[in-house]
């Protein structure tokens, strides 16, 4: 039986470690320690997550759960803590406050702190999902290339860590596409235009890029599924996009694509108005009048059977032209002149969209990978930050939250770095509505500003970036003005600090942003 104690001195271990490679064996030697039942949490636990996600306890929830005094000889052990999770589909603060309560009254200071962060998503103690995958590997004595596949294929670094653990590459090569199950969607990389696009991928194929939710479709006879971005589903919220797949004529299928909501004239409507119908579980039908939702797939990732994640791009494009009618394929040109390239990129400009993607044509799916073989081709610099505070406004401002604090992840430490502040390009609608959900995230707060939990992505546009010994990373955003928030991704997926480095130092490694 593991104590909790031998986690959280693995943890803080590992934050005090600069190295990967120690920070892994750290890792390694803890996983390699573990019984068979200890194995989820203790994995989940040391990537700041519980097993069933947030459990609805709040700051000041948890202020009056912590006792004055705490142990000072570990008894919690591993399975003990890992029962917070039962607390989640508690009916009242109340209950929850006494499971936690009581978890805390037999904690050390340590384990007290650690907990504590555990519960309120603020965890960052550097091991990362990329760290503990390796450690993963390194702790089943298998190739970490297979925990990586496993973990993409399936979304669950639990289960990954269960199946290698107890039973090594063959419990590994159990992690396929499957219907029924998402995979995580593959990424892209930003080319700074379509002849630089075209030079790094030679003929490739061009597509519409749309300002759309990403979505990934199940099909199986009569049974439909929707899937967003981040493996939730939504397929109750989306009924026409079901009806419109059922109808497709194959009985076994997984698609990629993205949903839109259209104007009058045939253009998207903003990004936040698509994604109004995520998330409903009441009032579908009305709002299916009122909001209705067009598909456009670029991608069939499965199809009757048969796993198409690793056939080239140009098959996988030909089997979703032959299961899919056209009008429901994102428009694509197949190209290697740059004139051609250019003269499809202002259709898709003079049509409403962002711009245009370049795919390879014999690159495989990359899935959770931001992988090369994809290019966005950039119309705007913008890069998806997290929320980390707000500052009460001033004037008209006055009673809502407004000057936001921006962070983007650090990939050395685990934790987010501040870029700068803005308060530009919000609408009353946002500030509304951010005043409100920030509150409902709030850690802590002093006369001026409110500090939240690092939850929200938001999209910022901005000019440039600059040297800045005002922040930690040592950089800045000029004019940043915010563009949308980001419902759709979580701050795992926020831009990194060296992907604005490398902006600052003239380099091509621009980060991605919208819904590819």
């Amino acid at each position: 039986m593991t104590l909790f104690w031998e986690l959280v001195d693995a943890s803080r271990r590992v934050s005090e470690t600069s190295g990967r490679l120690d920070k892994v064996a750290l890792l390694a030697d803890l996983l390699t320690r573990l019984e068979l039942d200890e194995i989820v949490p203790a994995v989940l636990f040391l990537s700041g997550e519980l097993r069933q996600g947030r459990i609805g306890i709040g700051f000041s929830t948890l202020r009056k759960a912590t006792p004055n005094t705490h142990t000072h000889t570990p008894s919690l052990t591993l399975l003990d803590v890992d029962a917070i999770a039962g607390a989640a589909g508690r009916g009242s603060t109340r209950d929850r406050t006494l499971v936690l309560y009581r978890l805390l009254s037999r904690a050390t200071q340590e384990e007290q702190a650690f907990l504590a962060r555990l519960v309120m998503g603020e965890l960052r103690q550097g091991a990362l999902e990329g760290v503990m995958t390796e450690a993963i590997a390194k702790a089943a004595s298998v190739p970490a290339a297979q925990v990586r596949r496993a973990l993409m294929l399936s979304g669950d670094l639990g289960a990954v860590a269960r199946a290698a653990l107890t039973a090594g590459a063959s419990g590994l090569a159990g992690f396929d596409v499957r219907l029924g199950r998402p995979i995580q969607p593959m990424l892209a990389q930003t080319a700074e235009n379509v002849a630089d696009a075209l030079s790094r991928l030679g003929c490739a194929a061009l597509e519409f890029k749309l300002d759309g939710a990403r979505v990934q479709v199940h099909k199986e006879g009569q049974d439909v599924q929707v899937f967003t971005r981040r493996l939730n589903d939504v397929t109750a919220a989306v009924p026409e996009i079901v009806e419109t797949v059922r109808d497709l004529a194959v009985k076994r299928i997984i698609l990629d694509g993205e949903i839109l909501a259209l104007r009058d004239d045939g253009k998207p409507q903003l990004f936040q108005t698509t994604m109004r119908r995520f998330g409903r579980r009441l009032d579908v039908a009305r709002m299916r009048e009122e909001l209705p939702l067009t598909t456009f797939f670029f991608d069939c990732l499965y199809l009757d059977g048969e796993s198409l994640i690793d056939r080239r791009a140009e098959e996988r494009f030909g089997a979703l032209s032959d299961a899919v009618s056209s009008e429901l394929i994102v428009p694509r040109r197949v190209t290697a002149e740059v004139t051609e390239a250019e003269s499809f990129q202002r259709r898709a400009l003079a049509a409403g969209h962002e711009g245009v993607m370049a795919k390879a044509l014999d690159a495989p799916y990359e899935a959770g990978a931001r992988g090369g073989s994809w290019l966005k081709v950039k119309t705007a610099h913008t890069l998806d930050l997290v929320v980390l505070a707000a500052e009460w406004g001033h004037g008209r401002r006055r009673g809502w939250l407004s000057n936001l604090h921006l962070g983007a992840r650090d990939t050395a430490s685990g934790g987010l770095v501040m870029l700068g502040k803005t308060f530009k390009g919000l609408t009353d609608e946002m500030l509304a509505w951010q005043t409100k959900r920030l509150q409902e995230i709030e850690s802590s707060r002093d006369r001026w500003t409110v500090y939240v939990r690092p939850e929200l992505v938001v999209e910022i546009a901005f000019n440039d970036v600059q040297a800045s010994p005002q922040y930690p990373g040592g950089l800045a955003l000029r004019f940043a003005r915010v563009k949308r928030y980001r419902p759709d991704k979580s701050p795992k997926e926020a831009d990194t600090l060296e992907a604005v480095r490398a902006i600052f130092e003239g380099g091509s490694g621009w980060p991605n942003h919208s819904s590819a």
